[in-house]
């Protein structure tokens, strides 16, 4: 199988080529596509996909993440089924068991949710960090990080000694994902997500 995964920005893009070759073993191949930021992503799209919708190979899947951002994740999935479903493709969510070339996910709320899913892969990274985050109230539930995942990262770290002025987002997403454990990860979502991939594979 051939999966394409289409991301609104490059530190996601950083991070699963680093997550995906765990997650799919050496027999399938993947390719990331990174837009510029949601709303590059958002306009286009739709041309990406009417695209993939002249491929008709049947070891080919198409997996859109979208970063939740504070928004209702229910519209946000519903946008992108509909941008789906007016290309001509099916998805997973919309084939009921059936069979489907798109997967459809949202990150709650963003990407960074995930580097708090896995404490270890954070600390592996970023070794100052203290070792009991993971029990402090704030980050046991990674989606539900109040005030932004991407914030509260760069205050974990800045507090750590890293990072004092701005957040590298690429850099900081491929040195924690290099060590992350995708079966064990607390995210929801990216549970969700590991799910859908495994889906395509089956």
């Amino acid at each position: 199988m051939h999966l394409e995964v289409i991301v609104e920005e490059p530190s996601a893009r950083t991070a699963l080529q680093n997550i995906l070759p765990s997650l799919i073993g050496p027999a399938h191949s993947f390719r990331v596509l990174a837009f510029q930021d949601k709303g590059d992503m958002i306009l286009n799209l739709p041309r990406r996909l009417r695209g993939y919708s002249h491929y008709h190979q049947k070891d080919f899947r198409i997996i859109v993440l979208l970063d939740e951002d504070r928004k209702d994740c229910r519209e946000l999935k519903n946008q992108l089924e509909i941008e789906t479903r007016n290309v001509g493709l099916i998805s997973k969510t919309a084939a009921q068991g059936g069979a489907f070339q798109v997967v459809n996910r949202i990150a709650v709320e963003e990407l960074e949710a995930w580097f708090f899913g896995d404490i270890q892969a954070l600390k592996a990274a970023f070794p100052r960090i203290p070792a009991a985050l993971e029990y402090k109230a704030p980050y046991r539930v990674p989606d539900q990080i109040r005030g932004g995942t991407w914030e509260a990262l760069h205050r974990v770290l800045r507090r750590a000694g890293y990072f004092p002025n701005f957040l590298p987002k690429i850099e900081v997403a491929r040195r924690i994902s290099l060590h992350m454990n995708p079966e064990f990860n607390r995210s929801h979502s990216f549970q969700v997500f590991r799910q859908g991939i495994l889906a395509c594979l089956t």
